[in-house]
């Protein structure tokens, strides 16, 4: 098993930091009039999962801090999910691009319950 250095090595990671890339990109096609409501919401809610994992990583020692940790990025990655359904209510996203997002978030989640469910794998 290949031990893991940073948190920037985590696949949850990598994913988590591409979808959040992902919609950064996408909100900036937002309207103006959402500059400090939803796409401020949805870009701090997206990059905060990452921000939370890299906490999370380094706190590993602490097996109840770092599942603590890991249940904020679940959060966050929940949160992000929500705020992809009012963009696309509100007609600032296609169906598509939302239902792939919305996966892309699922499978994050996944990986964060599984992480949180055996934190000995983890922590040290």
């Amino acid at each position: 098993m290949v031990k893991i250095r940073s948190h920037e090595e985590l696949v949850v990671f990598q994913m988590a930091f591409e979808a959040s890339i992902k919609i950064f990109e996408l909100s900036k096609g937002f309207p103006k009039e959402e500059k400090y409501s939803l796409t401020d919401q949805i870009r701090r809610s997206s990059r905060s999962v990452c921000a939370n994992l890299a906490e999370a990583f380094r706190k590993r020692k602490y097996p109840k801090y770092f599942v603590s940790k890991l249940m904020d990025c679940e959060g966050e990655a929940a949160e992000t999910q929500v705020w992809l359904l009012y963009a696309l209510k509100c007609g600032y996203v296609d169906e598509n691009t939302k239902i792939e997002l919305n996966n892309e978030y699922n499978k994050i989640l996944g990986k964060l319950v599984n992480m949180g469910q055996q934190p000995e794998k983890w922590t040290y």
